[in-house]
């Protein structure tokens, strides 16, 4: 059974990786520049399944960087030269910290499938800046509850009150990355993402704290996939299709829910450089990713799956059974955007984090 680990999200690394950037990497980056396309990436985008299509299309070569989380890849682009590279995937509430320090391009959206798009994940507010649009949404999904459908009963799945009934107890992995899972306890007590507050920080500890009393492990990402993928538990709180739908075929009992109160949405957009060398090889990158072959190739990566922005992806019957694709204006509709506190908030929540980390 082959785990992967989606990386939006996944910043508890980002200052290894900022630490281990080294003169090689300033030296492989420029010397990529003089070939074709240079782009900072997600794993889902360096699948040959994606990249072989528009390289051969374009008789181009797409020289590709992984990194984990926004701030890994901001510090790789301050230790690289201007133009070294054309584009960058970063999470869509990220845009704005791209654009204030200078980086990005706006996009020409007369040039975009943006009509196409799911309306409630174009992320306007994020993305647009001083009326010029700096991103475009290619993919997203759901921090929710994973579990697998023979070991618990699906009904209870559509509500977030089971994660702290006693009937799951000891069942239960929770993904160790405290944004969501704030979020989803702010939604099991009837808070709004959006509008959290200091004042909230008891009332959602305690949440945890309950959730925390429940589970058997709180784990990084791989860890905690594996655990519900292997039967080590029978529901991850956290997870979503990005965790069930890509072991689907392995294990077809694996499936995620959006209860009652909702879930946290997270979605990844495409941005180009705007001291790119390159910026018509990138704004056609670009093209081909939100086309709907494109869409269809980045959903599936071997890496990890997730929704389409573009509703016309050319997905395939089974694929969209898998993606739930046809329940997704519901999903939405329940849906709320990632916690996005301010740095004094955002302390004060890794704080209660940690805190439940140690409660015994």
């Amino acid at each position: 059974m082959t785990i992967t680990a989606r990386t939006p999200h996944f910043t508890l690394k980002s200052h290894l990786v900022a630490a281990c950037a080294t003169a090689a990497l300033l030296l492989a980056a420029s010397a990529a520049q003089a070939a074709d396309l240079n782009a900072l990436i997600w794993c889902d985008h360096s699948d040959p399944a994606l990249l072989q299509p528009f390289e051969e299309a374009n008789n181009v070569k797409v020289n590709v960087k992984e990194f984990e989380g926004t701030g890994a890849g901001l510090a790789i682009v301050d230790q690289s030269q201007p133009g070294d590279w054309d584009v960058m995937v970063i999470d869509s509430i990220d845009v704005p910290r791209g654009v204030e320090k200078g980086l990005f391009e706006p996009l020409p959206e007369d040039k975009l499938p943006f009509a196409d798009l799911f309306p409630e994940v174009k992320m306007d507010k994020s993305t647009v800046v001083n009326g010029k649009r700096y991103g475009i949404t290619e993919k997203f999904g759901y921090n929710t509850i994973g579990f697998n459908k023979t070991k618990v009963d699906p009904a209870d799945m559509q509500s977030l009150a089971s994660l702290t009934s006693d009937k799951y107890k000891g069942k239960i992995a929770i993904y160790d990355y405290y944004l969501p899972v704030i979020g989803m306890a702010a939604l099991a007590i009837g808070k709004k993402t959006a509008d959290l507050t200091e004042a909230d920080l008891p009332a959602l500890k305690a949440e945890l704290l309950k959730m925390k009393a429940n589970a058997k492990l709180v784990g990084e990402v791989t860890a905690s996939q594996t655990a519900l993928a292997t039967g080590e538990v029978d529901i991850l709180v956290g997870g979503g299709e990005w965790v069930t739908a890509g072991l689907a075929k392995e294990n077809p009992a694996l499936d995620f829910s959006i209860p009652k109160e909702g879930a946290v949405l997270w979605s990844q957009s495409l941005a180009m450089f705007k001291d790119s060398k390159n910026k018509d090889m990138a704004l056609k990158f670009i093209q081909y990713i939100l086309s709907p072959e494109g869409q269809a190739r980045l959903a599936t990566s071997s890496c990890y799956w997730g929704m389409p922005s573009n509703k016309k992806a050319a997905l395939t019957d089974d694929q969209k059974k898998i993606l739930r694709f046809d329940e997704q204006p519901g999903f939405l509709a329940r849906a709320q955007a990632y916690p996005a506190p301010n740095a004094d908030l955002d302390k004060k929540m890794q704080d209660m984090w940690t805190e439940m980390l140690q409660a015994q």
